[in-house]
Parts: C-alpha cells; structure tokens; sequence
C-alpha cells in the first residue's frame, strides 16, 4: 500500500468529516446544550446561593473571630487561623457534649437498627392479618411534631403520676425521675428517639426483607436449618446493603441529634443531655459565629468518620482474598475468579447454613 493511501487504525478516511465533529457543532447541538443549561440553571443558582455558597462562607467564618458585635463593623473581623479549632478541642463543655454525642449514636444507633428490624421481619412474616395497620401506626410517630411527642413522653416520664413509674410501682419498684436525674436523662431521650426514628427504618427494612429469594429458605428449611440460622446465613447477608443504608441515615441524623434535648431537658441536668448541635446553637445564640462554626465543621468531620466505619462494617465484601482473585488456567493465560456478591452471597450463606445442621 503507497503512503498515499496509508490510514492509521480508527482515524477517519481522507475526504470524509467526522461525524462526530458535524454533530458537536450542528446547531441542533447548540440548542439542545443551551436548552439543558436553561433547566439546569434555577437549580445551579438556589445550589449556590442557599448551599454552596454559605458552606465556603461558614468554612471562612471558622477561621475568623467573627461575633455579634462585627456585624456593624465587617472590617474590625481578624483572620485567626486554625485556632477556633484548637479552643474547640480545648472546651471541656465541647468535650462534655462529644461524650454525650458518642453515648447516644453508640447506644441508639444500634437499638434503632435491632428494634426496626424485628419488627420489620414480623411485619413481613409473623403477622399475617392488618399488615397495613401495623405500617402506618409505626409510621405515625415519623410525621407527628416534636413538640406533641414531648408532651406524650413528658407525661410518660413523669416521677410522681407518670405511666411508666406507675407500672414499675406494681412490681414494688420506685421509679426515678427519669429527665431530672445524670443517669437517666439521657437513656430516656435515647429510647424516645428509638420510638420516633424507627418507623423509617421499619419501611426501609420491609423493601430489603421482600427481596430475599423465598427459595433459599426453603431449600435450608428442607436442609433441617433452623429459622434463627436462615435468618442468620440467608436474610442478614442479603439485605446487607439495606443495613448500610438504614445504618449511614441514623448515624448522621443521632450525631447531630437537637431536638430532644432541646424540647425536654435543655440540655440539662448539669449538661448530661448537652449533644454537640445544641452546643452549637447555643454559641451562635451567643454571638460566637467563628468559634460555632468550627464547631460544625469538627462535627462534619466526626460524620464522614462514622460513615466510613459503616461502610467498612457493612459494606459488600469478598469471599475471595485479594491476592487469590487471579489464577493460572491448564493454557497458562490467567483467569479471574469474581467474589460471589448478592444472590450469590447468600447462596453460600445458605450452604454454610446447611454444613451447620448436617444431613
């Protein structure tokens, strides 16, 4: 072949146009790339004006001292570096409020998950009869206002007429005064919480429950597994992803648990029930903008770490170690060996299952 006729592979031929090229600059192209960012622009301008932009703005706040009194002054604001930060870390009421925070993700989060879940695996197999009312009677307590729940649990949480202390008083026990005690406080907003959050989770649990193959119950059920190890080899490793997504939406929403305390201990007695977002609060109450808002930022960071840990604990994982994921075939070319995932997953599981009941 002469050098004239010589075309590289994948390059278009001598005389032709790209239609690529044609369709870029078409004005049909144009118009349609005009008309996408027409729609897209009422979003990109709310995105910046109302998200975006306040968090850069919040970002450069941290690291001024800006308070109350600068606001008739801009100028009279001075950079101060990382050091908002470090009185952060400092502020034994921040670290007061850390370790109420942590008490209450590490105690509710796992509660919320356990309870919901039952709850969801009876409302998909145990109750056959008034599925729907079961539903929207746990849902309730997801769309009712915080403040009439405060009402019902302050009355509840009573120490001398309450219900709860009038039933631990006919087993002769004399029940505390749950929102004024250092012990109690915050337990008893923790299972308030419990009792407002897990309709969701109950919603979300049922969608993952009625996705499990009903056929690898049975084949376990016909193995002679029992309905404790199906549930443990078989539903638990497939709805796994359901788990990760229940777990990601209650970790972010306990961290930065307000309203709670804010409508039935103020964050008392003697700050036991202070969570971090109401710490916040208070300080940009007070007129602290910059020192506020290094605080959230400090709890930004805290919500990605304990996103992270959930995705390492709840994430999808392989079955096969990484250095065995590659082997050599009889023709000596490697062949790939893919971790079972999904079904597959639970297929194994269901195996495991069946290798621990014997024939």
């Amino acid at each position: 072949m002469s050098a004239d006729t010589d075309v590289l592979p994948g390059a278009p031929a001598s005389g032709r146009t790209d239609p690529q090229a044609v369709r870029k600059h078409s004005p049909l192209y144009r118009r349609r790339t005009i008309a996408a960012w027409g729609f897209a622009l009422p979003f990109m301008v709310l995105f910046l004006a109302f998200t975006a932009g306040p968090v850069l703005l919040s970002l450069v706040m941290a690291l001024t001292d800006l308070k109350s009194r600068d606001l008739r002054d801009p100028l009279a604001v001075n950079p101060v570096g990382l050091q908002n930060f470090a009185d952060v870390l400092a502020d034994p009421t921040f670290r007061k409020a850390a370790a109420n925070t942590a008490y209450f993700v590490l105690v509710g989060v796992p509660l919320t998950l356990a309870v919901s879940l039952a709850i969801a695996v009876l409302l998909n197999t145990g109750i056959t009869k008034l599925k729907t009312l079961f539903r929207i009677g746990y849902y309730m307590p997801v769309v009712t206002s915080i403040v009439a729940v405060a009402v019902v649990w302050r009355f509840l949480l009573r120490p001398d007429t309450g219900l709860i202390n009038e039933v631990l008083g006919w087993f002769g026990i004399d029940g505390p005064n749950w929102l004024a005690s250092t012990t109690w406080a915050m337990p008893s907003l923790i299972v308030m919480a419990t009792w407002r959050s897990m309709g969701t989770l109950i919603i979300i649990f049922l969608a993952g429950l009625q996705s499990v193959p009903t056929s690898l119950h049975e084949a376990a059920a016909l193995d002679g597994a029992t309905a404790w190890e199906r549930f443990r080899h078989i539903t638990l490793p497939t709805i796994r992803p359901t788990m990760l997504f229940g777990a990601v939406i209650t970790g972010i929403g306990y961290l930065q648990f307000f309203e709670e305390p804010f409508v039935m201990t103020q964050g008392g007695p003697l700050n036991s029930t202070l969570s971090v977002s109401f710490y916040i609060y208070n300080q940009f109450g007070f007129g602290n903008y910059g020192y506020a808002a290094a605080m959230s930022y400090v709890l930004f960071i805290a919500i990605v770490i304990l996103t992270i840990i959930q995705f390492r604990a709840l994430g999808e994982r392989d079955e096969v170690p990484r250095r065995k994921r590659f082997r050599r075939s009889a023709t000596g070319a490697p062949s790939a060996t893919d971790a079972p995932t999904g079904t597959a997953t639970a297929t194994a599981s269901a195996t495991a299952a069946r290798k621990q009941v014997g024939p």
